[in-house]
């Protein structure tokens, strides 16, 4: 049986010999091979017609670009000028483009896209350049535009015309993504799982974005459209007390969140600041889980890993955290999706238009903003406007362009991760007019992956998902005039600055946009090595403080620091923007202290929550968890909640928060087909990381039979 089905016998009676098998199958396969031909030719003549056509035009419009000599020229003349210009442009974009883009493969991908429109109209200048009939002429800044209209018009036809054609559809995409065809996936038959994780998008804020028509992709799954059957359900998770991509991330992927107290942390055995997103951390992170699971990861069977913190055992990565800080080698294929992408002159036209249009939109936003004097607001000047545009259209367009590549491939799983709406929520707050605008173009991207996954020679379960929620509030600084290193600092009875440093914020962004840059990891002197050892050092991620006594080689109990610092956990405890503190008893092993002199051993939370009852269930046994990690802060700080509103003061600079406890940070969301079963048994809670790695482990499993983890030695191995 060939994909073409079994061939027709000849007639038993009189007439025409039976035609032999192969010679059949021979003569059906070289008709479909010359219509191909001839549908490939009719496309290409069709481009090149419009892009005729368009060049006539700008040549009308647009006084500086003429198609005729000074004395002039006729009708004809003029159009078989614009005819070879535009196929010489054609073939130049075609040929000389991806080499271009390869060599510019040595420069930072973000000034990559500032030369697009530079390169592009020098296209355009040699095509007229090398135009046979001798006529043509335009200047430079007018070729810019001329060249730009050109590779978007041409784009746009050629998209029109393959999507008729399933088999052009096909093959536009993966030139588009730059996936070699294989010769065929092991299991055309078997589904494959493709995971989009939408970053910081809570449970409660995607209900909220279907119910208001924001999203309709997601609507139409979960039929909240008239007259439409679902194809997925939703279910809601809860997050560790680090709700944070750094320890979701490497819990779903690699199936350990084991040691991850906060996004960042200092070691004291090491001396340093762990940081989630530096790629030296989440290398030594995405390291030490598979120490600990004796796993490769989710992805260590056929799988891919794009625009994450850590590659999940993935034999294909791009746009990898954990990958950015090695050599360029076989495994260290950071940069090749960038490439992919900006390969087609008209992608790289049209995202470098979207990233200057998102810098418009981010700086009218942020000074209508500051004009209304909305409350709460953080800075949003200096090179933000530059990050969120990176976040909101460069990796995402790449990263869904990397994703289609890999249906089309036929790929057993994908895992990939978009940044944009985590970005925007810090700044602008997760239930804004910004953040709602970049849900809905996540929906489209949505779309635009179910559109390929139905182009696939296999048949693709999409499932979508997110680390964390983000919940609103001002910041600790804004509500108290001074910040939580402050606050430590008087403590201790240390001297406080008059004017405190602002923590980074949009970390994740930022991070892909060094990555990008190539550009050596961030070195700050008070993250890496404190000034002096016997000044604590406080850490913050989002609503949760860390700190650290440096010079002190053990983690300190409360007598310890109350011998030290009679003062310090006092102060911190009664502070109003204080929910409650973890520390180390001698005599109970672990204590939490609030307001009044509070102090619940860890074992009595269940009888007694005290303060935690602010935080909803479950927060308890988060607490308890992070207390057994080896490098749990001396004093864990978890800001004041409010229930009524779900708002938390966060310790950075941001308005749309995780990492604590408290509100909406701890609620992610797993949408999944109701072709897989459901993710827990009897409606059971879905809690923590580890558990959705689990699930999809499960949905792999029931779709391909056992999968074969993959440790790291074996993988190295296995890539040499």
């Amino acid at each position: 049986m060939t994909r073409w089905g079994k061939p027709r016998p000849g007639r038993a009676g009189g007439g025409a010999p039976a035609t032999p098998a192969g010679e059949g199958r021979d003569v059906r396969c070289a008709g479909v091979r010359w219509r191909r031909i001839a549908g490939q030719t009719g496309r290409s003549v069709t481009v090149w017609a419009v892009s005729t056509l368009t060049m006539l035009l700008l040549a009308g419009l647009l006084p500086d670009f003429r198609l005729q000599s000074p004395t002039g020229d006729s009708a004809t003349r003029i159009a078989v000028t614009a005819a070879c210009g535009a196929g010489a442009f054609g073939l130049l974009s075609a040929v000389v483009w991806p080499l271009l883009v390869r060599l510019l493969l040595l420069v930072p991908a973000l000034v990559l896209g500032l030369l697009v429109f530079f390169l592009n109209g020098s296209l355009l200048l040699l095509a007229l350049r090398l135009n046979p009939s001798g006529r043509g002429d335009v200047a430079p800044e007018t070729a810019v535009i001329v060249a730009a209209v050109m590779s978007a018009v041409a784009s746009a036809t050629g998209a029109a015309l393959a999507v008729r054609d399933d088999d052009a559809y096909r093959r536009r995409l993966l030139r588009l993504a730059d996936r070699r065809r294989r010769a065929g996936p092991p299991c055309p038959d078997t589904p494959g799982l493709v995971c989009i994780q939408l970053d910081g998008v809570g449970h409660d804020v995607l209900t909220d974005a279907v119910a208001q028509g924001l999203m309709p992709t997601v609507a139409r799954w979960l039929s909240t459209v008239d007259g439409m059957q679902p194809t997925h359900r939703l279910t809601p998770w809860r997050t560790d007390w680090s709700s944070q991509t750094g320890a979701s991330q490497l819990g779903i992927l690699h199936g350990s969140t084991f040691d991850v107290p906060a996004f960042r942390w200092y070691e004291k055995d090491r001396g340093e600041v762990m940081v989630c997103n530096r790629p030296t951390s989440a290398a030594e992170l995405q390291r030490r889980a598979i120490s600990h699971t004796a796993d490769g990861g989710l992805l260590t069977v056929d799988g891919a890993s794009r625009g994450n913190l850590f590659g999940g055992g993935a034999a294909e990565q791009a746009l990898v955290l954990s990958i950015a800080a090695r050599r360029r080698g076989r495994e260290n294929r950071s940069r090749a999706g960038y490439f992919a992408y900006f390969a087609d002159p008209a992608n790289a036209v049209r995202t470098a238009l979207s990233f200057l249009a998102e810098v418009g939109r981010e700086i009218g936003q942020s000074t209508r903003a500051r004009f209304r004097r909305q409350r709460p607001r953080v800075g949003r000047g200096g090179l933000y406007p530059l990050v969120r545009a990176f976040a909101t259209v460069v990796e995402r367009d790449v990263v869904v362009a990397a994703v289609m590549g890999d249906l089309l491939a036929g790929r057993t799983v994908v895992y990939a991760d978009l940044v944009a709406y985590d970005e925007v929520a810090h700044h602008s707050g997760p239930h804004s007019r910004d953040a709602a605008k970049v849900l809905q173009r996540l929906d489209r991207s949505l779309a635009l992956v179910e559109k390929a996954a139905e182009h696939a020679r296999r048949p693709y379960r999409i499932v979508v998902l997110s680390d964390h929620g983000q919940s609103p509030g001002e910041t600790f600084r804004s509500r108290y005039g001074l910040t939580l290193t402050d606050l430590v600092r008087a403590g201790c009875g240390l001297p406080v600055p008059r004017r405190a440093e602002r923590t980074r914020s949009g970390a994740e962004a930022r991070a892909a946009v060094r990555a990008a840059l190539r550009r050596p990891e961030e070195e700050r002197h008070d993250e890496h090595r404190p000034g002096r050892d016997s000044e604590p050092v406080v850490l913050a991620s989002g609503n949760l403080g860390l700190v650290s006594f440096p010079d002190v080689p053990h983690r300190m109990t409360k007598e310890e620091i109350d011998a030290r610092h009679p003062a310090l956990l006092p102060t911190l405890a009664n502070h109003p923007g204080i929910g409650f503190l973890l520390v180390r008893s001698e005599r109970h092993g672990g204590v939490l202290l609030g307001p009044f002199g509070t102090e619940i051993p860890l074992a009595d939370l269940d009888e007694e929550p005290g303060p935690l009852a602010r935080f909803g269930p479950g927060a308890a046994d988060a607490v308890r968890r992070t207390h057994t990690f080896p490098h749990t802060a001396d004093i864990m700080v978890n800001s004041a909640h409010d229930p009524a509103d779900g708002e938390v003061l966060a310790f950075e600079e941001q308005i749309g928060s995780h990492g604590g406890l408290g509100g909406a940070q701890s609620r992610p969301f797993l949408l999944s087909p109701l072709t897989l079963t459901a993710p827990t048994a009897d409606g059971a809670e879905l809690v923590g990381a580890e558990d959705v790695h689990h699930v999809l482990r499960r949905w792999l499993h029931e779709a391909h039979g056992p999968q074969v983890p993959l440790t790291e030695p074996a993988r190295e191995e296995r890539a040499a």
